[in-house]
Formats: structure tokens, sequence, C-alpha cells
């Protein structure tokens, strides 16, 4: 019994819930048809409404048609009076009074107020002032009864809009009204259009003006055109120039006054006149000498000799030129110092060398242990090696060996060639190893050039030529070497370091004394005559440093070798470069050593 009472009360809820949404559903629907019919019976009633306004206006555009086409119909004529015109007027007006009334019971308020609105427009137009002066203007011909022209006023003619018809052509005259802004905007911009047709309006001229006299003749003011100036270019830099140069002489001649002063000479033209007036060959003797010149009244020596013991003093020697102050000359710097103070390079010990490796690393260590804390660089995988295989990866080593120990050794060699292609960027390349060896060999000889002077007693074996050449070159050094039988001179030009290494070669390095095997039996030949019963050789071999100096400049390009069969063609080898003074040190010296006496 209990489930058939449970089964009904379920049966009986659905039901009540089933009805009470079909209410629901059929109150909205109910609502829904009554919205929808009043939204109908709105629109009905607009669309009658303006159906019946659209009827009302085409009526009362048509009688204004009509109303129109009859006036200009009229207008057109050509012989029409003016009282035809005004009866014409009458009869339109009491046409359009006609049809207005005859609408006013139909019409709704709105075109009762548009009817009466267009009738006061009319009756306004024509009680207008301007529209005096507009019957005036419009001028109609005139007519009577018996065609003669008649003497009254052109009447004026208006269309049913109050409009102005010209009576001819019944064309719409229009009507310009002076226009008078209101707004600040257009006041403004209508004040800019007249001030810009005020400037734009060509000048006046002066003798159209009334306060003109053409009598008055007098020019006014006026100023040439300036055009442009253009100046070359570097001009003003060439006057900076001129000016510095005239503030450093006018400094240059104030310090040499001042020195002047200090000395006793007056200026230093005083100086340029102490010197030769004419150029001296070389080896040629001056008539006087420039520093007797100064102080001698005669031009040559041979007249100081000729003149009398009795003779006054006073004619002999200028006195004026003789003081008691002492000139000083100017200290000029050597050629060879150079202005930079010399730096001695420090040398440093193993252990130094070593700790200053050692920071130079640690601070690279931390610049990179910076950049993997920021994040700039990925940090570097652990360095694992066959040794600490164990320690490094635990229990991944054990799990599996074999793949463990495949990877260490990868690494091991991707570290290898890491290291080899370091090495190799870092090694010199044949052009660049060459380019070093030549500036470690070459030196700076622009503050002076050492010169060395060497006499060799005999240069006939071709090894020690060649050795000679080959070695000057090498090191890069210019000179001359002069072969003339037992007097050879060699002239090597260079930095110091050159010279201590040519030195070596030439005093230590060569064997003088020993001959080599391919001209060894050409010398046997040569020192058989010279021998004496206890072997020695007569003939002494030797290589001698003559003369080793400074000079400010070098006076060959390269090395070459020379064999001379004359002594005046081995001078004349040193005479082209201007250093004769080297072959006459040779030559003398071997001289010297050839008679027995002490060489130099």
């Amino acid at each position: 019994m209990s489930s058939r009472h449970r089964e009904r009360d379920h049966n009986s809820s659905r039901h009540d819930r089933d009805h009470g949404s079909r209410s629901h559903h059929d109150r909205d629907h109910s609502r829904d048809d009554r919205e929808s019919s009043r939204r109908k019976r709105k629109e009905d009633r607009d669309s009658e409404h303006s159906s019946r306004k659209k009827r009302r206006g085409e009526e009362v555009n048509e009688e204004e048609q009509k109303t129109e086409t009859s006036t200009t119909q009229v207008v057109q004529q050509s012989a029409v009076s003016a009282e035809q015109i005004k009866a014409m007027m009458t009869k339109a007006k009491a046409q359009i009074t006609q049809f207005k009334s005859s609408t006013v019971a139909r019409a709704d308020p709105a075109a009762n107020n548009r009817a009466a609105d267009l009738q006061a427009r009319i009756q306004q137009s024509w009680t207008a002032p301007h529209m005096a002066n507009l019957l005036n203007s419009v001028k109609l011909p005139p007519s009577s009864a018996n065609g003669a022209p008649s003497a009254k006023p052109t009447p004026l003619i208006l269309d049913d809009f109050g409009r102005t018809v010209d009576a001819t052509t019944g064309e719409v005259v229009e009507m310009k009204s002076a226009y008078v802004p209101t707004l600040k905007a257009n006041i403004r911009a209508k004040m800019r259009e007249q001030f810009k047709t005020a400037i734009e309006k060509p000048p006046e001229e002066i003798g159209d003006s009334k306060y003109f006299d053409n009598r008055v003749s007098m020019s006014g003011p006026s100023r040439p055109r300036r055009g442009f100036k253009f100046h070359e270019k570097g001009k003003f830099e060439q006057q900076a120039a001129k000016l510095r140069t005239k503030a450093q002489l006018e400094r240059l001649q104030s310090e040499i006054s001042l020195a002047a002063k200090k000395t006793g000479i007056a200026s230093a033209a005083k100086l340029a006149s102490i010197l030769p007036k004419r150029e001296l060959k070389e080896g040629e003797v001056p008539e006087v000498e420039w520093w007797d010149s100064f102080v001698m009244s005669i031009d040559k020596y041979e007249d100081f000799l000729s003149i009398d013991e009795s003779s006054p003093e006073k004619l002999l020697l200028k006195y004026e030129s003789i003081n008691n102050l002492v000139e000083h000359p100017i200290q000029l710097k050597p050629p060879a110092d150079s202005d930079k103070p010399v730096e001695i390079p420090i040398m440093l010990t193993k252990e130094e060398r070593k700790k200053i490796r050692r920071q130079n690393r640690a601070e690279a260590q931390k610049e990179q242990t910076e950049k993997i804390r920021l994040g700039l660089i990925a940090p570097p995988e652990p360095k694992v090696k066959m040794a600490n295989l164990m320690r490094v990866l635990g229990t991944d080593a054990v799990q599996d060996p074999t793949k463990v120990e495949a990877h260490v050794r990868a690494q091991m060699a991707k570290r290898q060639k890491a290291h080899e292609e370091t090495n190799a960027a870092r090694k010199l390349t044949p052009e660049q190893r060459k380019e070093k060896k030549v500036k470690k060999l070459q030196e700076d000889t622009s503050n002076g050039v050492k010169v060395a002077v060497y006499g060799v007693a005999d240069l006939r074996d071709p090894a020690k030529k060649f050795k000679i050449e080959t070695n000057a070159k090498q090191l890069y050094m210019t000179g001359l070497i002069v072969a003339f039988k037992d007097c050879n001179c060699v002239v090597v030009e260079g930095g110091p370091k050159q010279q201590k290494k040519f030195k070596r070669l030439m005093l230590h390095r060569i064997k003088w004394g020993e001959s080599s095997k391919r001209n060894k039996n050409v010398e046997d030949d040569d020192d058989e005559s010279d021998e004496d019963d206890s072997g020695t050789s007569k003939i002494n071999k030797y290589c001698q440093l003559v003369w080793e100096g400074e000079v400010t400049q070098r006076a060959f390009s390269d090395v070459r070798f020379k064999s001379c069969p004359t002594e005046a063609f081995a001078r004349e080898q040193f005479r082209r470069h201007s250093v004769e003074h080297y072959w006459n040190l040779v030559y003398s010296n071997t001289i010297l050593q050839a008679s027995g006496m002490d060489t130099i």
C-alpha cells in the first residue's frame, strides 16, 4: 500500500508541475500578442498620417506650379503693360487665397501654419524698403492705348515665392545683399581677407598723390644689393698659420734681442756680416777667414803684410767691434739624443713571474664565475676522468659502466681537441713569424746610425765574401764592401745590436788564417814562395776594426760588393756617397801596416 500511495503522490506532483509550466507559457504568449497588435495599430496610424500630409503637399505644389506657370507666361509676353501686370498679380493672389481657404477646413494645424507663414513672407517682401529700388531697376517697355511709349516707371514683377522676375526674359533676378558677419571667427576671417587684399594691391604712384610736388627734384637713398661672398677653402687656415708664424717670429726676435744684450751683440744682422760673401770650393783657402774679417779693416792677408810698421793701428783693426765681453755660442743638442727619458726594463725573478701569472688566472676565473652566477654563460660540464669516474658520477657509473666510460672518453677527447685548437689559433702563421723576426732584427735609427769600418788583408776566399754579404743582409744593415789587392774595406751601417752581431762575425767567427777546401790548392801555390824554413806565412792575414762611430743618417741604401782594379776606382765608389774618408782611413792603415809602423 505504501508503494501505491507514493506512486500516486509522485504522479500528482508531476501533473501540478506540468500545469504550472503551461500556465506560465500561456501568459507570456498573450503578452507578446498584445504588444504586437499595439505596434501594428501605431504603424497604421503613422502611415495614414504621412499619406495624408503627402497628398496635401502635392496639392499645394500643383497649385503653386500652376500659378508660377501662368505668371511666367504673362511675363514672357513682349508687349505687356503695367496695368495688365497688376491685374494678373491681383488675380493670382485671389486664386492663392481661394485655394488656401478651400484647404483650411481639411488641412491639419501644421499645414495651416505653413500657409500663414508663406503669406506673411510674401506680404513682407512687398513692403520691404529694397523692393522700391528693385521696381526702379526693372525696366519694362511701356505702352499706352495708342501704342506710344509711356513715361511711367518700370514696374516690379514678382513670382509666387516673392522672387524678382525679369519682365523680358522671365528669369529670376538674384538680389545681392550685403553680408555682415556676427561671429568672431567670421569677423577675423573677413578682416584677414581685407588686409591681404590691401597688401596685394599695387602701391600708388608718387606722382598721382596730391602731396607730390614735381618742382622738387630729390633722389632717395639707394642701397646696392649685396650678394653672397664665398671664401676659398683653406683661406682662414692660411691666415691662422701666418698669424702663428708671425707670433713665433716675434717671440724669437725678442729672445735674440735679449741674448744680444747679454752678450754685447747689437743685433742678429751683425752675425750675418761675418759670413763669407761667396761660396768656397772644397780645398780652397779663403783670402780672409770669417772670424778675422769681423775685426780687420782689410780684405786680404797680403794687404796686411804690405802695410808699413809706421802706419797707425787704427787703419788695421776695427776697435769698435772689440769689447770686454765674451760671446758664448748657442749650445745645440746632439742629434742622437732623444727627448724621451730612458726607460730601464724591469727584470722579474722566477717567483715574481709565477705570482703575476697566478694572480691573472685567479682574476680570469673570478670573472667567469660572476658571469655564470648572473646567467650570462652556461656553467661548464663537470671534468670527469677515468681516475675520478666513480667519485663524480656515483650510482650512474654502477648502473651502466660501459655507457659511462664511453661518455667519459668522449669528453676527454673533446677537451684534448679544444686544447689543440686553442694552441693552433695562438700559433703564429709563417708570415707573422717572419714579420716578428724582421721586427726583432730591425732597429730604429732615427736618432743616430752606428757605423763600423773594417780593414781586411785578404778577401779572395768566396766563402768569406759570402758570409760577410749574407750576414749583413740578414741583419738588415747597409754598407759597401770594396776589394782591392791587399787593401779591402768593409763599411756597415746599422743599430747597436746589429753592429754587435756583425762585429763578432768579423773578429771571432770567421777564421781569416784558414782557407776553404775549394780554394786551398790555389792558395798553396801562391804561398809556396812566401813560406820560409819554419813553414810560417809571411803574409799576415788579418781583419781589423779601423773605426766605429755614430752619424746622423745613412749614406748607403743596401749592401753591395765591388771589386776594384785600381785605387782611384775604389776611392770613387766612396766619393759617390760622400764618405771618401772611410777609404782614406783603411788605405792609410794598410800602408802603415805594410811598412811596419804602428797602425791607427
